[in-house]
This record gives C-alpha cells, sequence and structure tokens, in this order.
C-alpha cells in the first residue's frame, strides 16, 4: 500500500435504496427450490430403500421418513398397481421422486435465466 494513500477499511457510502440488477435473487430462489426438490426426491428414496431393506416400522426414525414420503407422494398412491409389493412401491414412490427432480431443477434452470 502506498505511503500517501488513506486507509479506507469500509467501501464507501452507497445508496442502499438504489435496486441492483445482478440476478443475486434469482439465483436463490432457483437455489432454494432446487434444493427443495433434492430434498423430497431424496425422502422419497429414501423410503425405497428402507422399504426394501425390510426396515422397522416400528422405529421412530422409519416412521418419520414414511410419513413425509406419503405426504409427497399422495398424489400418486396407487397408480401403479401390481402383485410384487416391491415393484408397486418402488414404482408408486420412485415416479413422484423423479418428477420432483425434473420439474424442480427444470424450474430453477429456468429461474436462474431470468
Amino acid at each position: 500500500m502506498p505511503v500517501n494513500d488513506a486507509y479506507h477499511p469500509y467501501e464507501p457510502h452507497r445508496d442502499t435504496r438504489r435496486v441492483t440488477r445482478d440476478g443475486a435473487g434469482a439465483n436463490r430462489a432457483a437455489l432454494a427450490l432446487h434444493t427443495l426438490a433434492d430434498i423430497a426426491a431424496g425422502f422419497l428414496g429414501l423410503w425405497i430403500l428402507l422399504y426394501l431393506l425390510e426396515a422397522n416400522r416400528g422405529n421412530v426414525f422409519v416412521g418419520f421418513v414414511h410419513g413425509v414420503a406419503d405426504w409427497l407422494a399422495g398424489w400418486s398412491q396407487d397408480i401403479f398397481t401390481m402383485d410384487v409389493e416391491g415393484l408397486r412401491v418402488v414404482l408408486n414412490y420412485g415416479l413422484p421422486a423423479v418428477i420432483y427432480l425434473l420439474l424442480g431443477h427444470g424450474i430453477a434452470a429456468r429461474i436462474r435465466r431470468i
């Protein structure tokens, strides 16, 4: 630092009322939507895994994951009615997981372009 320059630890005062168009708000919204889609798909995938591994349904954590997965996949229950129970669970909970991922990531990408 040259000797004659004054030390300014902070930026000079800016007009805080001025609106910036740097896209930070859109990026945050896209990230939030992207994250919510990932969390929803994660719960659905976790329930499929716990079901296929025959986890103890009396366990509090397993019950919580099942409840969240039922809520997230409530609109898609019994789309597929098969005799094989494992395949039915994979399809009825896997379909909403894929849809949440596709929609969430697609909309987030669209928001980032704004």
